[in-house]
C-alpha cells in the first residue's frame, strides 16, 4: 500500500504528524479505513474522516489542489499510464502555486517551514520557481 512506502520513507514517528488527520470522500479507496489508520507497526498511525457526499466545502483546500490537478489533467482523463515521478512532478508545480488563502505563500513554503526540505525531499517534491511553473496538460504529456 502506498501509504506503508511513505511511512518507510520518512519514518513512523513523522508519518504520525505528517498525516495525523486523513480527510477524505467516501471513494472506494477510502473504505477500508483499517487499512490505512494502522501502520506497518500494527499500531494506529492516522485517523480518517469522512466529508459528506457533495460537500466539497468542507475539504476547499483539498479541492483547490483537484482543480489544479484538472489543468493538468483533464476531467476523463486516465491517470493509469502516469508514472509515480509524473505525479511527484504535477503536485511539485501545484504545490509550488502561490495560494492567496496563505498570504500568498507556496503550499511547498508552508510544509517546508513545518516539516523541513528534507521531508520534503524524500518525498520527490520540489520547490518549482514561479516563472517555471506549468499548469498545463504538456507538463506531463511531453515527457511520454
Amino acid at each position: 500500500m502506498e501509504l506503508d512506502k511513505i511511512e518507510k520513507l520518512i519514518g513512523t514517528e513523522l508519518y504520525k504528524i505528517v498525516f495525523k488527520y486523513i480527510l477524505t470522500d467516501n471513494g472506494a479507496e477510502f473504505q477500508k479505513p483499517d487499512e490505512l489508520e494502522i501502520g506497518i507497526d500494527n499500531n494506529k498511525r492516522s485517523w480518517i474522516f469522512y466529508c459528506d457526499p457533495n460537500r466539497s466545502d468542507q475539504k476547499a483546500k483539498v479541492e483547490k489542489n483537484h482543480e489544479y490537478i484538472r489543468y493538468i489533467v483533464p476531467k476523463g482523463t486516465s491517470m493509469d499510464n502516469y508514472s509515480q515521478n509524473d505525479i511527484d512532478i504535477m503536485m511539485s508545480h501545484i504545490n509550488s502555486t502561490a495560494r492567496e488563502v496563505l498570504n500568498f505563500a507556496t503550499p511547498y513554503d508552508m510544509a517546508s517551514i513545518y516539516l523541513g526540505t528534507d521531508v520534503l525531499k524524500k518525498l520527490n517534491i520540489s520547490k518549482i520557481q514561479p516563472d517555471n511553473i506549468i499548469l498545463k496538460p504538456y507538463l506531463i504529456n511531453n515527457k511520454k
